[in-house]
């Protein structure tokens, strides 16, 4: 598995659950779920190529 994409999601990680505890010491408890909910999207984003890639290599295994 690919370490870098690895650090690229922990990396957005890190940088999503400050900005949420920072929101919501604030009391922007709204948009701090927003901020979270953009969070997810961008890590699915980063890890969706590489489950394409995983479908192809399991579909040229098994001759699908």
């Amino acid at each position: 598995m690919d370490v870098e994409l690895i650090l690229k999601a922990a990396g957005v990680a890190m940088i999503i659950t400050v900005v949420c505890q920072v929101m919501s010491k604030v009391g922007k408890e709204d948009q701090s779920a927003l901020v979270s909910l953009v969070g997810t999207v961008v890590i699915l984003l980063l890890v969706a190529s590489k489950l394409g890639e995983l479908v192809r290599s399991l579909m040229d295994i098994f001759s699908l």
